[in-house]
């Protein structure tokens, strides 16, 4: 008996082992971290056969007070049920309740006191003293009467007084105005600007409008408050909405203008008509005529009225400052409208690249995804954000007042309209909740960003995207990073995490582990599965593999699902040859690495004249000539015997000149990687080795591999072309090297001139 238990607690044992062998094994598959597949979601990654969304339509009537900076609004929703669940009531987003006095987004920032305060970092430290929040004055049934409510922060309940029941409809309206906040002074997606010297305002209108929150099959009601850095869940529908602004203004907004001939001057419809089939941006409003807009200060008002088809959100700016140009895109046999909107204070930069980086953009985020579905893609000037919304975002990049700019801001501007006209795509269309993953949209465009920006100009200047960018990150302090499948709220280098790090992720990707035509393939397949859909981490996942046949499971857990970095080290190389047998071959190579001279035996050469038996000759013998590794008849009677015993394969292989590369690698970083490196051989030629991270399948943290070769090795370096973002390069050569780090004897020569001002001096110098 007492064998027994012996032997079942050793067999408890090895089981206990195996199973934490399998929790840690890099290449473990991904079963437990993903929802099972369903009739709504497969596990193929597709919608399932039962797939279902809800649907949200507004008719929203505002006005643009721009005496108070006030919007007053009214909206009628009208809500689909489309969910096999009959819901008890409803929920409703109030983002601008992120800016009332009592918001929780005040309370849970931290704060701390440094040596030099903007006004701007002390305003986030002081108590709000901005009366923001929307001021909800009514809600009520579409035939007028009350409807109860219950307001929680940034979200309200509509109580229903019988449940919606699966496939019904339901329409309700709300009455509400906020105050519109100062974008330069207290931050924000929406707001703002007032320029002092012509007294006028330039707005950039987002979440004006309570919005219904997402219901799924995922989430139920992602009704998760709104804290100011996780962004949106929303359903699509169709929107009608009418903005009333200054007669001056000119509005530029989601959707299709549908009363031209109420707003826009005969000479304006003219240009917006040839601009269809320009080839070169056309002036809709010129500068000239945006200056003395400035100076007119209008009193009367106008409504513009828009309608947008299957949007998920919706959003404007309006200004009597905007110079408006525009030209077509020719979408298959659609033509989609580029336009931009800017105050002269954005020129020369604007009106020489906007219009221009968003038919760009149209043009390569279709190529990787699926052509553009909607009419019209705008971008319009903002000084303190860039945002995205559904046909229309808002941009910063302002040259100085002279008309110059730095070599930073020109393509910081290019690269912020790229980023957030891509984001029509992610997460506008492809409608990931932002409110939970901010890698699904940000990540995946920041990386379709960086493609655009490739086809843009050579050597373009990328921030995000290339494997090396990544290192510092990568290796930081883990304390302070968290993974990418963390939630918006909780992640401390957000910009890092959401943004650098999927795109980084999904380039590698694409360059190193799958290849572009697989990866591409797979990509646009994700993108037009999931197109006006709401799309999961585990969808992805699963469609990359599905598309491209690919086993990801190691890469998403590495990348996605940990901290890990990469740091590969080439721990040893030994080189073997064959030991042929052959006295006139083998006998010379062991004369060569045993009879090297010692330090002792070169220096006498000259400190001693005459040894002994040089000086005597009756002292030298049979050893004194004897030389054990010249060749004599035995050890090629013995070699011939050796020889003829062997079959012609191995005849053949003894004379192939093979060449026996030993290499030992760890796994110090713990994300397991391909393996690349660059044999470089003794007569000078090179050779690119991948091998794929499944290398690693069976022990995550050390492997040798041998590698034949025909040629002498003489050196090996890992990760040659910086594709896998290594973060100790140290590590990575045979023979050792160093590599060289650089420092500068420093002395502060701090200056604001940025590159285009100092060519001016130096002209001036010169003359």
């Amino acid at each position: 008996m007492k064998q027994i238990f012996i032997l079942l607690a050793l067999l408890l044992a090895f089981t206990m082992s195996a199973q934490e062998n399998y929790n840690h094994n890099k290449f473990k598959q991904l079963k437990e971290e993903l929802a099972t597949p369903n009739v709504y979601r497969t596990g193929s990654g597709a919608p399932g056969h039962e797939y279902w969304q809800q649907k949200a339509d507004y008719l929203i009537k505002l006005e643009l007070d721009d005496k108070k900076q006030r919007i007053n609004g009214s909206e009628t929703i009208t809500y689909t049920n489309n969910s096999p669940d009959d819901l008890e009531y409803l929920w409703v987003q109030l983002d601008q309740n992120v800016r009332a006095k009592d918001s929780e987004s005040h309370q849970v920032r931290t704060s701390s006191i440094r040596e030099k305060m903007s006004m701007r970092s002390l305003r986030g430290i002081l108590p709000p003293d901005f009366d923001g929040g929307f001021k909800i004055e009514k809600v009520t049934y579409k035939d007028g009467k009350d409807l109860s409510y219950t307001i929680v922060k940034t979200m309200m309940r509509i109580n229903l007084e019988s449940p919606l029941k699966s496939g019904k409809t339901f329409s309700f309206n709300i009455d509400w105005w906020y105050n519109i906040n100062d974008g330069g002074n207290y931050g924000g997606r929406s707001g703002y600007e007032y320029f002092p010297e012509d007294k006028n305002y330039m707005y950039s209108i987002a979440q004006f409008f309570p919005r219904m929150c997402q219901y799924s099959d995922i989430e139920g009601w992602q009704n998760k408050q709104f804290l100011g850095r996780g962004e949106f869940a929303l359903s699509f529908g169709d929107y009608e909405v009418h903005i009333t602004a200054p007669e001056d203004h000119i509005v530029a907004s989601t959707g299709e203008l549908q009363n031209p001939d109420d707003v826009l001057t005969e000479k304006q419809k003219d240009r917006l008509e040839k601009s269809k089939t320009a080839k070169e941006p056309v002036m809709i409003v010129t500068q000239d005529e945006a200056e003395k807009n400035e100076k007119s200060k209008a009193s009367g008002k106008k409504t513009w009225i828009f309608k947008a088809d299957n949007v998920r959100d919706f959003a404007f700016a309006s200004s009597r400052k905007f110079i408006w140009d525009a030209m077509g895109v020719k979408m298959g046999d659609r033509t989609v409208m580029a336009m931009s909107y800017y105050p002269k204070e954005g020129n020369p930069l604007w009106e020489q690249y906007s219009t221009k980086a968003v038919a760009h953009t149209l043009k390569w985020y279709s190529h990787y995804t699926f052509d553009y579905p909607y009419p019209v893609a705008i971008s319009t000037h903002a000084k303190f954000t860039g945002m995205e919304y559904p046909m229309i975002c808002f941009n910063f990049g302002r040259p100085e007042a002279d008309g110059t700019y730095s070599k930073r801001i020109k393509y910081g501007m290019i690269g912020v309209i790229i980023h957030e006209v891509g984001h029509n795509y992610f997460p506008m269309i492809v409608n990931s909740d932002e409110r939970q993953w901010t890698w699904m949209d940000e990540g995946l465009n920041t990386f379709v960003q960086f493609l655009t920006e490739q086809q843009w100009e050579r050597n373009y200047p990328h921030r995000r995207g290339p494997a090396h960018k990544i290192v510092d990150y990568m290796k930081g302090d883990k304390t302070n990073i968290m993974p990418i499948m963390s939630n918006s709220e909780s992640i401390p280098q957000f910009g890092s995490n959401s943004y650098a790090k999927p795109a980084t992720a999904l380039n590698i990707l694409r360059e190193t582990v799958m290849g572009r035509e697989l990866f591409d393939h797979a990509f646009k397949t994700y993108s037009q599965r999931w197109m006006f859909k709401h799309p999961s981490p585990a969808d992805f996942f699963r469609t990359m593999e599905d598309a491209s046949g690919i086993d990801l499971d190691w890469y998403w857990r590495g990348w996605f699902f940990t901290t890990d970095h990469v740091d590969i080290s080439i721990d040893e190389v030994d080189i073997y040859n064959f030991n042929t047998k052959n006295p006139d071959i083998e006998k010379p190579i062991a004369k060569a690495k045993n009879d090297k001279e010692h330090i002792t035996a070169i220096r006498n050469k000259k400190a001693i004249a005459k040894t002994q038996d040089e000086m005597d000759s009756s002292l030298r013998d049979f050893y004194s000539e004897y030389d054990p590794y010249k060749p004599n008849n035995l050890d090629k009677k013995a070699y011939k015997k050796y020889y003829d015993k062997l079959d012609d394969a191995e005849k053949e292989l003894l004379k192939s000149g093979y060449n026996f590369n030993e290499i030992t690698f760890s796994n110090i970083g713990g994300l397991v990687m391909p393996i690349i490196m660059e044999f470089t051989y003794t007569d000078g030629s090179t050779e690119i080795i991948r091998i794929p991270a499944e290398i690693w399948k069976m022990k995550n943290d050390k492997v040798t591999k041998v590698f034949p070769t025909k040629k002498q090795l003489q050196s090996v370096e890992l990760d040659p072309y910086l594709e896998t973002a290594d973060t100790d390069r140290n590590n990575n050569f045979f023979p050792e090297r160093q590599e060289p780090s650089r420092f500068e004897l420093y002395k502060s020569n701090w200056s604001r001139e940025n590159e285009m001002q100092k060519d001016k001096r130096a002209k001036k110098m010169k003359q």
